[in-house]
């Protein structure tokens, strides 16, 4: 007990907003055969979406009780599979933001294209390999955006734009007119983040959830360390009980054409 009051007043402490490095049975007697799955989740709002310009974004605008969970890199195929069971058990809605050079998305293209076609998980652009495309020149950046485009695209059917997110959250005027000659038009930060690029306790991830989870939130997480694959139950939790609906940005955004 101590180790674990040890472990949540670290995560007290704080959690962090910014992006780190990503990183390369049933019991007897009358009780269920199988732990009951999560409480299924609501259905995105419906109504008209919200115009938005081409422009950096942090929140959703605008009133509403929308939270948008984007999900980061893809370094671990289990984890990218864990998030994926999550939403075909829970409908929970999420875009990723798909580092394209991990094998994850390979790996789990057969069973992660129907949700795409059906709008329930979306993608979009978080370059090849994650480098700090403010240390690149204009035609590095641009590969990195095409080459990620590219494989969106011959994998997935789609590309991501307008939606790009720079690695570790750092562009620069040169770097959104690059992505926007490739129709990334809108750079996607956040608001608040599960700091989960690396490898965290799950008592942090739940206070991160706890402290950021509100509505008109744009979230980041990464798919590439365990905690959170043992925290759904955690995280529907919270959802319901602030009466969030989960959405993905094309659920509930209009960009500019």
């Amino acid at each position: 007990m101590l180790m674990l009051a040890a472990g949540t007043a670290v995560a007290l402490a704080g959690c962090a907003v910014a992006e780190g490095d990503p990183i390369t049975s049933g019991s007897a007697g009358s009780g269920p055969l199988a732990p009951p799955r999560p409480p299924l989740l609501p259905p995105p709002p419906g109504g008209p979406k919200t115009p938005i310009p081409a422009a950096t974004i942090t929140a959703l605008p605008g009133p509403g009780t929308s939270m948008a969970l984007t999900v980061d890199d893809g370094a671990s195929p289990e984890v990218v599979g864990a998030y994926i069971k999550f939403a075909k058990d829970t409908g929970a809605r999420f875009t990723f933001f798909v580092t394209a050079y991990y094998d994850s998305w390979a790996i789990h293209r057969d069973v992660l294209r129907p949700l795409v076609d059906a709008g329930q998980i979306q993608l979009a652009n978080h370059t090849w390999d994650h480098p700090d495309l403010t240390k690149l020149s204009a035609g590095a950046v641009a590969d990195q955006l095409q080459r990620a485009k590219a494989y969106l695209h011959n994998n997935f059917g789609v590309d991501g734009a307008p939606y790009y997110r720079p690695p570790f959250g750092r562009h620069n005027a040169t770097v959104d007119k690059v992505a926007a000659d490739l129709g990334y038009t809108v750079p996607t930060m956040w608001y608040g983040s599960l700091s989960d690029s690396g490898v965290i306790t799950e008592d942090y991830l739940i206070e991160c959830a706890r402290k950021y989870f509100h509505p008109q939130t744009i979230i980041i997480g990464h798919a590439n360390a365990p905690a959170v694959t043992h925290c759904y139950g955690q995280l529907v939790d919270i959802i319901r009980e602030r009466n969030l609906a989960m959405v993905t940005l094309n659920d509930v955004l209009l960009p500019p054409h």
